[in-house]
């Protein structure tokens, strides 16, 4: 199962016929140019290549009337002039005589997009379309969008293919009203969007954008809006929106299908957005959602008006789909204070209807106090204005530096490698999953393994000898990840010599997860390379703020905290270049579990990550990592369960104490003082 590329160079063909500087920027050239750097990057030929057909007319009408659908298909024999007059009716809208044509392949590419995933034709995939959807509503085009494209999907996949939970992540730096409109009394549908708004005073200048907004009817709480009431948001700011808003959520949801309106307006260099989150950042993105739905992931290009950052951000997303790992992100992971308030004013509006923030201890508040907008923005704030001029240019600047980096850093040829003692275990591996048969000179391992009395068996010397060769392979580059199995009885030594070796031969920041009955090495200093984190210790408890210990959960939500709301953002904010990953003796953690862990750390090391599994662990353990290293969604965790008061309190302590060092780990209203401003 591959990645689908759904396109048809027919949807290039509308484009703005008269002078409208508000719409000229949604021009062809956006599909053309992420297509050929798709190309460039050979993404393009490592997707299934799939030809949009045209969404029926029965088809556009799970969403749109049929009125509405009659109207558009009128404009393929209207003059120009017709056509400027018709588009003056909508807000932001340009219509061509191909418009109708193009609208419903963009439909259609979604649909097919759809059905190859469902099918299990392909596992996920993106479908490159123009016109946008997400703002078009019941019977009204809008903000360039003219058939609702992934509102059409959502409703053909439960039609069609019987799916009763779907979310559907707006990442457009627009608040997508169109897809909220038609599902905001749905709670089959899971609708999430980031924005601009800085409170009602930027496009489309709608209350029901705010956070408060949280659907109606049966669907309350099934509507999440974040507003972002300041530009400049970037990567520590996405990333913690999903960390402590949208993954919570999401996991309790469990939806059998992730559609992705994909704009990449949010993203660092655009016109409209005026944001500063980098193109890795959407690969980041990607993989964190490819955890849910079993990798069912279906993304639909939305807006995007930088072709550079846009294209480049395109290629992103491809790459995680594909499984490959998703490049370090860049820049201090410093959340902004106008972001945390932010995140914090979703946390509280949904706390109701979602147990998975209440058990984080949010003060669900019944009745948010409204806020009205404030008026239009500046003119200052429009394109071509001075300091939008100067900021404009800044982001270029920046994102060309960041692509000369990216250069310079080429994704290792080994995905994943594994050192089994099992040889019987490698049928289960993916076919490109390398097993590793190398292993450190004699000499080297030896001397190593002389300070620890575990280490003197031949075993435990041969299984060391191969976790020194599989971890310096990882270090120069020719392997992204790995994993090793090790004797019970050496574990913990194993471990004190991995970090010890990996400090010595290039890592400058490792991180190390400890899972179960593993002490941390005595001669390891709080000298800021190491970060040791241990779950399965007897009491929460953060010794130092580079020493940290947490029970391991009971429940399913108490899991699911752990990782979400202490383990990643330790990790973000940390930044490490390699993680190292110990399942020791009684480790405790069900297959699925640990794979969900070993498939979240792939992220902030930039895939850099070392799994060491006790032999006495399930056999299949080693596989199933395995294939979750290699870009597989992990299984599922079963059904959602509240975590228990004992659980809660634990974590509250501990985000507590280590929160004034890693600000990855807060929400506003836990914020000890302003942010990064």
């Amino acid at each position: 199962m591959g990645t689908a590329l759904v396109y048809h160079e027919d949807m290039t063909a509308a484009r703005l016929l008269w002078d409208d500087p508000e719409c000229e920027i949604e021009c062809p050239e956006r599909l053309t140019t992420a297509l050929e750097r798709l190309q460039q990057r050979g993404l393009e030929q490592r997707c299934l290549r799939l030809a949009a057909r045209e969404a029926s007319e029965a088809e556009l009408g799970l969403v749109h009337s049929p009125e509405y659908v009659a109207l558009l298909q009128g404009t393929q024999a209207l003059g120009t002039g017709e056509l400027q007059t018709l588009s003056g009716q909508y807000d932001a809208v340009y219509f061509h005589p191909s418009t109708f044509h193009c609208a419903r392949l963009a439909a259609g590419a979604a649909l097919q997009l759809v059905d190859a995933v469902l099918a299990g034709a392909v596992r996920n995939g993106l479908a490159l379309v123009r016109p946008p959807g997400h703002h078009s509503q019941r019977a009204a085009a809008n903000g360039f969008c003219v058939f609702n494209n992934v509102a059409i999907a959502a409703k053909h996949a439960q039609r069609q293919h019987g799916l009763h939970r779907i979310l559907i992540v707006d990442w457009d730096v627009h608040h997508g009203q169109g897809i909220q409109y038609i599902f905001e009394d749905d709670p089959s549908v899971l609708y999430f969007s980031w924005h601009r708004y800085e409170h009602g005073r930027f496009w489309p200048y709608l209350r029901e954008s705010d956070a408060d907004a949280v659907g109606q009817g049966p669907g309350l709480g099934f509507t999440v809006n974040l507003p972002w009431n300041q530009v400049g948001m970037g990567n520590a700011d996405y990333v913690a929106a999903f960390l402590h808003v949208l993954l919570p959520v999401a996991f309790e949801f469990n939806p059998e299908l992730v559609l992705v309106s994909a704009g990449f307006d949010s993203a660092i260099g655009d016109p409209e957005g005026q944001m500063q989150a980098t193109p890795e950042c959407f690969a980041h993105l990607t993989q964190l959602l490819q955890m849910l739905a079993g990798g069912r992931v279906c993304a639909v290009l939305e807006g995007g008006y930088h072709l550079e950052s846009l294209s480049q951000s395109v290629c992103m997303m491809v790459q995680a789909l594909l499984g490959d790992p998703a490049p370090p992100l860049s820049g201090p992971m410093v959340p902004h204070a106008s972001a945390l308030e932010s995140i914090q004013s979703v946390r509280v509006a949904q706390a109701p209807h979602w147990m998975s923030l209440q058990q984080q201890g949010v003060a669900p508040v019944l009745s948010p106090s409204p806020r009205s907008p404030e008026g239009r923005p500046s003119p200052l704030l429009l394109p071509g204005g001075p300091e939008f001029k100067a900021a404009a240019t800044q982001d270029v600047a920046a994102l060309s530096s960041l692509l000369d980096q990216l250069r310079l850093n080429p994704a290792p040829p080994v995905r994943t490698a594994v050192a089994l003692t099992a040889p019987d275990a490698a049928l289960a591996l993916p076919s490109d999953v390398l097993c590793e048969e190398g292993s450190a000179p004699q000499e080297e391992t030896q001397a190593w393994a002389r300070p620890h009395e575990a280490l003197a068996q031949d075993r435990a010397l041969t299984a060391l000898g191969k976790v020194l060769y599989l971890l310096d392979r990882i270090l120069d580059g020719q392997v992204s990840s790995g994993i090793a199995v090790t004797p019970a009885s050496a574990a913990a030594a194993t471990l004190d010599v991995a970090i010890r070796c990996g400090l010595s031969h290039g890592a400058q920041r490792l991180l190390c997860l400890a899972v179960g009955q593993l002490d941390r090495p005595p001669d390891l200093t709080d000298d800021g390379r190491t970060l040791w984190l241990n779950i399965g210790g007897k009491e929460a408890a953060a010794l130092s703020m580079f020493h940290v210990s947490v029970p391991l959960p009971g429940t399913t939500g108490g899991f699911l905290s752990c990782v979400l709301a202490l383990v990643l953002p330790l990790a973000y904010s940390f930044q490490p270049d390699l993680v190292l990953v110990a399942l020791g003796p009684a480790h405790g953690l069900r297959d699925p579990q640990a794979a969900l862990l070993a498939a979240l750390l792939r992220g902030p090391a930039g895939g850099r990550v070392l799994v060491l599994v006790d032999e006495e662990s399930t056999p299949q353990l080693a596989v199933v990592l395995a294939r979750v290293l290699h870009g597989e969604a992990a299984p599922s965790l079963g059904p959602f369960s509240m975590a228990s008061p004992e659980e809660v309190q634990a974590l509250m302590q501990l985000r507590g104490q280590l929160e004034p060092r890693w600000k990855m780990l807060q929400v506003a209203s836990e914020a000890g003082g302003p942010g990064s401003g």
